[in-house]
């Protein structure tokens, strides 16, 4: 499995994500995390809100598989906390994070998180309370490394303003067809076309790498728009020949292809997965091992619908 930077080590250029587990036995579990060990992914994603219910999905994680401290110490769990389904909001208070993390850890069956992510921005952001919560779960152990989720350039500044600790990661949306991150630094002074205007705060992959932040790619494989696939979806006709093309000069299969398109970009970005299937979580980490080249990539770029001015 290829690696990436992350903060002061590397990680598997592939995570895989538990967000869709929580209808799934015992076994489906334990195959599922079978195969991403397998195919040397050790790094699982969660989140407070994956399931029916806060947690639910860390504890499906941690009933399923019952690690040994020695299992434990050869993964990393990485979880995230902020948003609140239940009163429609989001909430980086001192409080809320500490409630959560120690949530996290409960269902988690473990002493510590390897990593936490501030989940969507809160517009009511207090820096010093997140630095508090911060050096208090820091101090106890309790996480080891911190970071965010769907955060703009200034939104991460103005966290540094008070947090002391590295941000190590930025999980973002990510995938051939949803690709604003990329699209629009390179149609930008395009006056007119869609692609062009800033929506974001922009600059956030360039950030990232002025900043040693890691990019992790969520929703890989979807259109981003109708929320399906567009791997094998007729609306992509044109990217899905393009895609099944050099599938077939790589030998391997389409999902590997959609994961390398992420995973060739030069910020050692990882892939976080949402799928359940086990041969789907092989088929993304034999992608990670494929180096497009620089036409192959542009190429899917541009079948993508992008504008290559």
């Amino acid at each position: 499995m290829k690696s990436v930077p992350f903060g002061k080590t590397t990680a598997p250029a592939v995570i895989a994500g538990m967000m869709r587990i929580d209808d799934k036995d015992d076994a489906h579990i334990r195959s599922l995390y079978a195969a991403a060990r397998e195919s040397g992914i050790d790094f699982f994603d969660h989140a407070d809100i994956y399931g029916g219910s806060m947690h639910h999905c860390e504890a499906r994680f941690a009933d399923a598989l019952r690690l040994s401290s020695a299992e434990r110490d050869e993964i990393v769990l990485q979880t995230k906390c902020g948003i609140v389904p239940a009163q429609g909001m989001f909430d980086f208070s001192y409080d809320h994070i500490i409630a959560q993390v120690n949530g996290s850890l409960a269902a988690l069956r473990t002493d510590r998180l390897d990593v936490l992510l501030l989940h969507r921005p809160d517009i009511l952001v207090e820096p010093d309370e997140v630095a508090r919560a911060f050096d208090e779960l820091e101090a106890a152990g309790k996480v080891k490394a911190f970071g965010v989720s769907n955060h703009t350039p200034r939104q991460i500044d103005l966290l540094r303003s008070a947090v002391k600790q590295p941000l190590v990661a930025n999980q973002l949306q990510l995938s051939m067809t949803h690709a604003p991150i990329l699209a629009q630094p390179a149609a930008a002074n395009m006056a007119g076309h869609a692609e062009s205007v800033v929506r974001d705060g922009g600059g956030i992959v360039d950030y990232c790498r002025i900043n040693g932040i890691t990019i992790q790619a969520w929703s890989p494989f979807q259109d981003g728009y109708s929320g399906g696939v567009f791997l094998g979806n007729p609306q992509y006709a044109d990217l899905n020949s393009v895609i099944d093309r050099l599938a077939a000069t790589h030998n391997v299969t389409a999902t590997a292809i959609a994961t390398a398109w992420i995973t060739r970009h030069p910020a050692g970005m990882q892939v976080v997965l949402g799928t359940t299937t086990p041969q789907r979580v092989r088929d993304a980490a034999d992608g990670a091992g494929i180096e497009l080249t620089r036409p192959e990539w542009y190429e899917l770029f541009r079948a993508a619908g992008h504008l290559l001015p």
